[in-house]
């Protein structure tokens, strides 16, 4: 069985993630369910003893069903938001997660059949250009895939109340 790099202590959560940025055609591809009223990157928990980028591949074929290649690694991220609903109610809430590009493949057609927790995931490729019109996490995508960048960026986001 494999674990999730991460831990719950009292009312406070943290997690080790692989995300990835998988662009095609000028849209940038988020997933969504029927529970959140948000769109949500790629991604998911690294395991124990596993690498960022076996994680990204493995989280993003689990959730695509596509063998996407990693072209670099792109962004480190620090997020801090509290919970609000669901599993994270009342959670203060700490994230360090690794967002790599991945190679375009020159189409959108995905072999999707994600379930996290139960719940049925969509996958959504949403044009770049219309991305500040969507709720969707994390927020620093919006303004990152607009810009031209070659070097690895930290970036820290604050949601917390």
């Amino acid at each position: 069985m494999s674990f999730d790099c991460g831990f719950e202590k009292e009312n406070n959560w943290f997690r080790y993630r692989a995300a990835a940025i998988i662009v095609e055609d000028g849209c940038v591809l988020f997933a969504g369910n029927e529970i959140e009223d948000y769109y949500y990157s790629i991604g998911g928990g690294v395991h124990m003893n596993e690498k960022a980028e076996d994680a990204v591949k493995r989280e993003v074929f689990e959730e695509t069903g596509v063998m996407y290649e990693i072209e670099r690694l792109a962004v480190i991220h620090e997020n801090f938001f509290d919970g609000d609903g669901g599993t994270l109610d009342s959670m203060h809430c700490h994230e360090i997660a690794f967002y790599y590009l991945m190679k375009p493949r020159g189409t959108q057609q995905l072999c999707s059949n994600s379930y996290t927790c139960g719940v049925k995931e969509d996958m959504h490729w949403i044009p770049i250009i219309d991305l500040d019109k969507y709720k969707a996490y994390p927020s620093f995508l919006k303004d990152y895939l607009k810009g031209s960048h070659e070097d690895i960026i930290h970036i820290v986001t604050d949601e917390r109340e």
